[in-house]
């Protein structure tokens, strides 16, 4: 599910007197999403952070995620994040974890986003800094992705979540799979961290009416970009349990060259070649104004949408009314 939210944060005005300042955008996606009094009470002791909003909070527990939208400073993220792993680490064990989507940490992943007057430069900066700092305090391993990345087999992120929490021991023991920051194996219950820079991601997801995991595994093959489908689109077939039906769970890494419109038409035309109409869709997190189709939300069959799901509705509540380029 997607909860509705009002993106609080207990440093609301010293947020807007930095207004000025270079504005980076996080989301950390945490490996928890059926106890929602864990993700509740990560998310307060983020919001807590001077210089730091919450934007968003979307729980899910079909996937058995959660993903959390943050905006702020650059120090004030940093030690946002930092907060927000050592709860974590606290709080979840994978060894009992159990959920649909790839995941090595507890944070599975913590990328930071550059948004009014901030540079891809300092994104990546501030993601190594952060990295070390959590590697550091957290005692979790931490590898650096996309722009971000150190090593160039680990620019690509399902590269670096290959095999998930159960098979990071074995892969962190070999030669070419040192963390870039913290020990030198995986945390007991926390695993890794994957923390990268990149530029704005929508997480776009069409749920096909069935229940046929197989036609989903094929829709999501013909149309990402590593099968030779669409340009800037990871895709992976998800089973729905709570539904009844599969999800075709996608990322669009560049909604510019790749829409959420041509996404969805994709995905519509190649599951009907398998006799599989699409029911709706949805996004996780918030999603640019930019990035929705002229003719609207509903021409996605978009679920739960509502503008508190727009990027600059949320950033204009917490006093950024002109942050996105």
């Amino acid at each position: 599910m997607t909860c509705d939210n009002t993106g609080r944060s207990g440093s609301h005005q010293s947020v807007i007197q930095a207004a000025s300042m270079p504005l980076f955008e996080c989301v950390p996606n945490i490996s928890e999403g059926c106890r929602e009094w864990v993700v509740r009470a990560l998310a307060d002791a983020v919001s807590a952070v001077q210089g730091v909003c919450v934007l968003d909070i979307s729980i899910d527990r079909s996937h058995n995620r959660s993903v959390l939208t943050l905006a702020g400073d650059a120090g004030g993220l940093s030690d946002a994040v930092v907060t927000l792993v050592e709860r974590a680490v606290a709080l979840i064990d994978l060894r009992t974890h159990v959920g649909e989507h790839p995941r090595i940490g507890a944070v599975d992943v913590i990328p930071f986003v550059p948004l009014g007057g901030a540079t891809m430069a300092a994104c990546t900066a501030l993601a190594l800094d952060t990295a070390k700092r959590v590697g550091e305090r957290c005692g979790v391993p931490v590898f650096l992705y996309e722009e971000a990345a150190t090593v160039p087999a680990r620019r690509n992120l399902a590269d670096v979540r290959r095999g998930g929490f159960e098979a990071l021991e074995d892969r962190m023991a070999g030669p070419d799979w040192s963390p870039d920051f913290g020990p030198s194996g995986p945390h007991s219950t926390a695993g890794a961290t994957a923390i990268g820079a990149r530029e704005v991601l929508i997480a776009f997801n069409v749920n096909l009416a069935s229940d046929r995991l197989e036609v989903a595994q094929a829709v999501a093959s013909a149309i990402r970009e590593s099968s030779g489908g669409l340009p800037y689109v990871k895709a992976l077939a998800i089973n729905i349990a709570t539904r009844g039906v599969v999800q075709v769970s996608m990322n669009l890494t560049n909604y510019k060259s790749t829409s959420m419109a041509e996404a969805f038409l994709a995905v519509e035309r190649e599951a009907a070649s398998h006799g599989v109409a699409v029911l709706d869709s949805e996004v996780v997190g918030l999603v640019p104004t930019a990035a929705l189709p002229v003719a609207g939300a509903a021409h996605l069959r978009l679920r739960d949408f509502t503008s508190n799901s727009v990027l600059e509705t949320r950033l204009a509540a917490c006093g950024w009314g002109q942050a996105l380029p």
